[in-house]
C-alpha cells in the first residue's frame, strides 16, 4: 500500500540539488511515495512548530523547539564550512565590526534561523528587524535597516548590489570554535514509528549521493530555483552546501550542532537544553 509523504524544503538551488532525484523518481523508493512542498525555511520552521510535515528542512536553531515531534536525520544538513551568514551593509566595514554592531538595526530572516542565533552569539546587542530574506538588501539600501544578515544566494552576490561585508558568520564561527557552523537540517516527525524513519533516512541520503554523482543533471534541475545568479554561481552556491557534510554530518558535524544550541542556551537566546538526536 502507497504511503504518501510530504517533504519540506526551500525553494533554493542547494534544496533542489539534494532533492532531484527524489523529485525525478531516479531512485526506488518502495511504498512511500514523496510530494514536495515548497517555502522559506522561517515558514518551515513555524510550520515544524506546529508538527504540520512529516519531513522538512529546519533550521539547527529551530530544532531546539522540535526536538520532541522531530529527530534529526543524519543526511541533509547545510554546513557553513568556515563560510555562512553575511553582516553587509552599504558602507564598508568599521575597524570592529562587532562593536560597532551594538544598537544598529540588523535585518534578520527570522528569529528561529540559525543565521540569527549565530547573530546573537556575535552581538546580542543589536537591534533585530524580522522580514523576508529576499527583502533585507532592499532594506539596507533604503535606510530600513543598518545592516542586513543575508543568507541563501545572497552570500555570493551582495557585492553586485554595492553592499560591503561586515562579518562573515561562519568564519567567526570556524575561528571561535574550529567547527563548521551548522546551518540547517533535515527532520523527520517521531510519530512516524522507526521503520518508516528509517526509510525515509535511506531514500533522502540516496537522493543526495545521486545527486553527487549526477552532478551536471542535478544541476539542471537546481537551475530552476537560482533566483538568477547563473549557473557557475549556482554551481558555486551548491557546492558550499550540499557535499561530504550533507551526506552525513560525522562527528564533527554532530559536536558543531550540539556545541551551538549549547551556547545557545548558555547565552540565553534557546530557553532549554536540548540533547541532540540523529536517525539514519
Amino acid at each position: 500500500m502507497t504511503r504518501t509523504i510530504r517533504v519540506a524544503h526551500s525553494p533554493d538551488s542547494d534544496d533542489a540539488f539534494m532533492f532531484y532525484a527524489l523529485a525525478e523518481g531516479k531512485i526506488d523508493t518502495g511504498e512511500l511515495r514523496y510530494v514536495h512542498e515548497l517555502s522559506d525555511i522561517e515558514s518551515l520552521n513555524q510550520r515544524a512548530r506546529r508538527a504540520e510535515l512529516e519531513v522538512t528542512a529546519v533550521s539547527i536553531h529551530a530544532y531546539a523547539y522540535l526536538w520532541r515531534d522531530y529527530v534529526l536525520l543524519s543526511s541533509g544538513s547545510s554546513m557553513g564550512d568556515g563560510y555562512g551568514p553575511r553582516l553587509v551593509a552599504t558602507r564598508p566595514p568599521p575597524s570592529d565590526p562587532r562593536a560597532a554592531l551594538r544598537e544598529l538595526r540588523v535585518g534578520v530572516p527570522g528569529t528561529l534561523t540559525t543565521a540569527y542565533l549565530a547573530l546573537q552569539l556575535y552581538q546580542p546587542g543589536v537591534v533585530a528587524v524580522t522580514m523576508p530574506f529576499d527583502r533585507i538588501e532592499d532594506a539596507v539600501h533604503g535606510g530600513e535597516v543598518d545592516v542586513g544578515l543575508l543568507i541563501h544566494e545572497g552570500q555570493l552576490t551582495y557585492a553586485d548590489a554595492g553592499l560591503h561585508l561586515w562579518t562573515d558568520l561562519g568564519a567567526w564561527w570556524m575561528e571561535e570554535t574550529g567547527l563548521p557552523l551548522p546551518l540547517g537540517g533535515n527532520a523527520v516527525r517521531r510519530d512516524l514509528g522507526p521503520a518508516v524513519i528509517e526509510q525515509i533516512a535511506r531514500d533522502l541520503k540516496a537522493s543526495i549521493v545521486y545527486a553527487l554523482e549526477h552532478r551536471a543533471p542535478a544541476l539542471a534541475h537546481a537551475r530552476q530555483y537560482n533566483r538568477g545568479i547563473g549557473d557557475e554561481r549556482t554551481d558555486t552556491f551548491v557546492g558550499m552546501y550540499v557535499n561530504q557534510w550533507t551526506v552525513d554530518y560525522g562527528p564533527r558535524g554532530r559536536q558543531a550542532v550540539q556545541l551551538l544550541l549549547d551556547r545557545g542556551h548558555a547565552a540565553g537566546v534557546i530557553p532549554e537544553r536540548v540533547e541532540v538526536e540523529f536517525v539514519g
